[in-house]
């Protein structure tokens, strides 16, 4: 469509943009509009004049519904990352499959989870004769009962880092999930303080329940996750040989880290979400430190 009819005719280019020729037309006015001056709209697009005019006519109540739509939207983009290759995820299910390939291996394996394994008494070297060792706490996440209990943590782990880390950013999740298995095994310290416990359930339990704190706050349907999340818990219950106790101290960790993120979404919070998640881990502290003993001398 270069010939001098189709040059000469001016319906033939942008009203907003002489020097642009375009076939498109604004759905409202019907004037030619090129792909800068295009606003998707319900069926078309419409031109920035119509889109103003749209706008200053829009009802009390369609006023509300767009300022409630874009808060939860503001909300969903503050607290995403940089987006990309969940990294951190990958990472966590190489060094935890590695680890836990490694304890298959017959005398290695036994040396590997009882030096990592974590019980309540290597907290308290005054009551119980072995070494005080706390980074227990932590190491205890990254190594398993067998392969099938290695297995379903890391499918676990692999479905909700895929969507979770692109959302909270890679440090987030990371503390995210360091966290939560930090307070899973303090809830064991303090539930069961004599029962020894492996695996990453508790970081696990900690991801669901920040994706359903997450959700419900975007505004995202969360009933498929708080059933999965209800199902798990009961299966801690109703199954013999399974930490329950840190299932239950990584889901609420992990609920009241989410939380924290989604109450310091804004850049200018920065300070105040790093120092409301070193208060957390303080008071997990405090709590191994001061609870678990009055429970064990009682």
């Amino acid at each position: 469509m270069t010939s001098p009819e189709f040059a000469g005719n001016r319906d033939n280019y942008c009203y907003r943009h002489p020097d642009r020729q375009s076939f498109v037309l604004c759905q409202r006015c019907m004037r030619t509009i090129c792909p800068e001056c295009q606003t998707q709209a319900a069926v078309g697009v419409i031109c920035p004049e119509c889109m103003k005019e749209q706008q200053q006519n829009r009802t009390p109540a369609q006023k509300r519904a767009q300022r409630q739509w874009s808060r939860r939207s503001a909300g969903a983009v503050a607290i995403a990352g940089r987006g990309g290759k969940p990294v951190v995820t990958y990472a966590l299910l190489a060094i935890t499959t590695f680890i836990g390939l490694v304890q298959l291996i017959p005398g290695i394996g036994d040396q590997i989870t009882n030096a990592l394994l974590f019980a309540g008494p290597y907290l308290y070297p005054d009551l119980f004769p072995l070494p005080f060792q706390p980074w227990r706490l932590l190491t205890a996440v990254f190594v398993h009962g067998g392969f099938i209990h290695l297995a379903l943590n890391m499918l676990a782990l692999w479905m909700l880092g895929q969507g979770l880390e692109p959302m909270l950013g890679r440090a987030r999740f990371l503390a995210l999930y360091l966290i939560s298995g930090f307070g899973g095994s303090v809830m064991v310290a303090v539930l069961a303080p004599t029962t020894a416990t492996v695996g990453a359930s508790g970081a696990i339990f900690g991801l669901m329940a920040a994706l359903l704190i997450i959700g419900r706050h975007i505004g995202a349907n969360v009933v498929g996750i708080l059933i999965v999340l209800g199902v798990n818990f009961a299966v801690g219950f109703v199954f013999g040989g399974i930490a329950w106790q840190a299932h239950l101290g990584g889901a609420i960790v992990g609920a009241l880290v989410a939380l924290i993120y989604m109450r310091t979404r804004r850049r200018e919070q920065r300070t105040w979400q790093i120092l409301l998640l070193v208060a957390l881990v303080v008071l997990l502290i405090v709590v191994v430190a001061f609870v678990s003993p009055l429970i064990l001398l009682a």
